[in-house]
């Protein structure tokens, strides 16, 4: 299995960024490539600005830990197995971020890497402006 993680301080307290992290379908505001979401119980689906569609379980929201987990179906993306993974931590009068992820089959451990790396740094341009 692959394993991807980016991190990054933002200049925002840890509940404010929580806030964005925690709504589901706000992904749009800061995911960059993400065109649509709508979000049907525990299943987000996601459109890209390319036009492919992409279903995810949400497995975890928990605002106490501030964690946001969620798994890629099995479909345009040949997964065996995902877990994305988000701690908003506070730090001060701001955050720590740790965007984490795991995949298989290993092949894909690389572009993981450069969407979770895309993902904190969309984050982080998004909250803080």
């Amino acid at each position: 299995m692959a394993t991807a993680r980016s991190h990054a301080y933002i200049a925002r307290p840890a509940d404010e960024v929580w806030a964005l992290i925690g709504d589901p379908g706000r992904i749009t505001d800061w995911f960059p490539g993400v065109a649509a979401c709508a979000v049907d119980g525990t299943v987000r689906h996601v459109t890209t600005s390319t036009g492919v569609e992409v279903d995810e379980d949400i497995v975890t929201n928990d605002s106490g830990l501030r964690r946001f987990q969620y798994s890629l179906r099995p479909g345009v993306v040949p997964v065996d197995h995902h877990l994305n993974t988000i701690d908003v931590i506070e730090d001060g009068d701001g955050s720590l971020v740790i965007y984490s992820s795991d995949v298989a089959p290993d092949g894909l451990g690389p572009a993981m890497q450069q969407s979770v790396e895309g993902a904190v740094g969309g984050l982080k341009r998004y909250i803080e402006s």
